[in-house]
């Protein structure tokens, strides 16, 4: 039987933590989930993200701690669990060598829907995917935003109440990425808890509550006007120069600059004092034969408010090491 609601809570993790071997993937993580929220996972590449949401859907068992979704131990009520949820990985788990309708009469069969809600739900996959007319089209020949939505689609087509998605963005164009954020906030106005993973800061302003993960750890857990008010640990210089690459190798190396990075076509520098740096770093920059467009303050962002907790978490280890 489910184990209470959970205050309202449509997931509770406590000291959740996966080992394989001597690896850490997640160590001693801990948050919940308010049923209807969008809650966003962020961190990069190999975090630990897909690795928690598997433990979370019962695909994987954890080492230590616990994970209690929709009221159910997610380790021991694993079967039970996956007919209540709805999970997309970033691969979309779609057949390329079945039709559109073969999928969606898969996944149907699979959760269990009757003949007669079948034939419901797929008149509603399709409008939702936008395949009316596909129907019988292998979905290996579909574009890439199609196939996202059909996957989607297939991940609803149970009517969960609590969708996970795993980076469900990634590999598409920014367009179609818009796009699928105005369906996922669709859904959270109809009452689905949306989980989704995601190593694209410029999304987390889509998200009710972020936790930032990283080496396996949560660095961070608010909302993200919360994030950005906790303000950000000195100044920030975004800086304009030519050649780029030659540019932030040079800053890197300066000792006024606590980290550099990439920021879309511009450098960000983090700084004690954006006053006393930013004419320590022109120079810096015109001796080597750098031209200096433009060095002027920037305002934090989420990107920015991230990195500044991974150096940070690095100094850490470092000074534990």
């Amino acid at each position: 039987m489910p184990e209470g609601n959970n205050n309202g809570e449509a997931i509770t993790v406590r000291d959740l933590t996966k080992r394989f071997g001597s690896f850490t993937a997640v160590d001693r993580i801990s948050f919940s989930v308010v049923r209807g929220e969008v809650f966003g996972f962020l961190g990069p590449n190999g975090a630990g993200k897909s690795t928690t949401i598997r433990m979370l859907c019962g695909l994987s068992a954890p080492t230590s701690g616990k994970a209690t979704v929709l009221g159910h131990d997610a380790a021991r009520h694993a079967r039970r669990l996956r007919t209540e949820i709805g999970y997309m990985s970033q691969r979309f788990s779609l057949y390329d060598d079945l039709t559109v309708g073969e999928n969606i009469r898969l996944f149907a069969g699979l959760y269990g829907l009757s003949n007669s809600r079948y034939r419901e739900r797929k008149s509603w996959a399709l409008s939702m995917s936008d395949l009316q007319e596909h129907a019988a089209a292998r979905t290996g020949t579909l574009s890439t935003g199609h196939k996202q939505r059909l996957a989607l689609a297939c991940s609803l087509i149970h009517e969960p109440k609590l969708l996970f998605l795993d980076e469900p963005t990634s590999g598409v164009d920014p367009v179609t990425r818009r796009n699928f954020w105005g369906i996922i906030e669709d859904l959270s106005g109809k009452g689905v808890t949306v989980l989704v993973t995601t190593h694209y800061m410029d999304e987390a302003n889509h998200c009710d509550r972020l936790a930032m993960i990283y080496r396996g750890r949560l660095v961070a857990l608010d909302t993200p006007s919360g994030l950005l008010a906790k303000g950000f640990s000195g100044e920030i210089l975004r800086i304009e120069a030519s050649p780029l690459v030659k540019a932030l190798t040079l800053l890197e190396n300066a000792s006024v600059c606590g980290e550099c990075s990439l920021f879309g076509s511009a450098i960000h520098a983090y700084v004690d004092s954006a006053r006393e740096a930013a004419p320590l770093l022109r120079q810096t920059l015109t001796a080597s034969g750098i031209q200096v467009l433009s060095i002027t303050p920037a305002d934090p962002s989420l990107e920015d408010i991230f990195i500044s907790l991974i150096e940070k978490e690095n100094r850490l280890e470092t000074a534990a090491g």
